[in-house]
């Protein structure tokens, strides 16, 4: 996936209001971006940060830049909650997601649950359709272990109920975590930030729901989806 170019650098002053961010560019000025991410952004918000802004020349936006990427304990981290969908959609037309191949159609969007929409519905002819709901994950616990969520996710929550409801009909459910970073080699949920979401994963799939988890390839040009990584429960 592209990012949008030429990503222009500078220096985090502050992330406020979950959705702004002050931010001094490298060539000197000083600008504010929307940030598309409504989590608690743990250890990507400090001050003096290393940053990637894009901007647009949308006359109808009211803040033309956004916050792309965060330099972050040695490589770049993706903040932008609106990419992983677009890196799934890109990985799954490439067959790069093994667990997701071979079926016929692909619809994003679909609405489904409790006034819900699921990302992505994938069907064929041969087998029972498959539900598949995105998560971005940005957050590094401690080593290499990834987390979600970095703050209380009961919308997410939900969506895992609603998933179960669609395996108890017959058809396949799927959550995937795309881990927008390089240095993670294991996932987890994070009971201590959000207990209810980290037991309705568990209790999701005891139900049979599947989890995968993948991690991104970071670049400031382009990111795509690399390699499968391992839930710990």
């Amino acid at each position: 996936m592209h990012l949008p170019q030429p990503l222009s650098r500078g220096r985090l002053v502050s992330r406020y209001k979950r959705f702004f961010a002050d931010v001094i560019l490298d060539d000197g000025r000083a600008v504010t971006a929307h940030v598309p991410n409504p989590g608690a952004m743990l250890g990507l918000k400090d001050e003096g940060m290393g940053v990637w802004l894009s901007w647009s020349g949308d006359p109808k936006r009211k803040l033309p830049w956004t916050l792309q990427l965060v330099e972050a304990d040695g490589g770049l981290v993706g903040v932008n909650t609106m990419n992983p969908n677009r890196l799934v959609a890109e990985a799954l037309a490439k067959g790069a997601i093994p667990e997701l191949a071979g079926y016929a159609q692909l619809r994003p969007e679909v609405k489904y649950g409790e006034a819900s929409r699921i990302d992505f519905l994938l069907t064929d002819p041969e087998r029972p359709a498959c539900w598949l709901e995105v998560k971005n994950c940005h957050y590094r616990r401690e080593g290499t272990l990834a987390g979600f969520p970095d703050c209380v996710a009961a919308r997410s929550a939900r969506h895992l109920r609603e998933l179960e409801a669609m395996v108890a009909k017959g058809d396949r459910a799927v959550v995937l975590f795309a881990v927008q970073r390089t240095d993670c080699d294991a996932f987890s949920a994070c009971h201590d930030l959000d207990p209810v979401f980290a037991a309705a994963l568990d209790h999701a799939a005891d139900a049979g729901v599947e989890v995968l988890v993948y991690a991104c390839a970071m670049g400031t040009d382009a990111i795509e989806i690399a390699r499968r990584i391992a839930w710990r429960r």
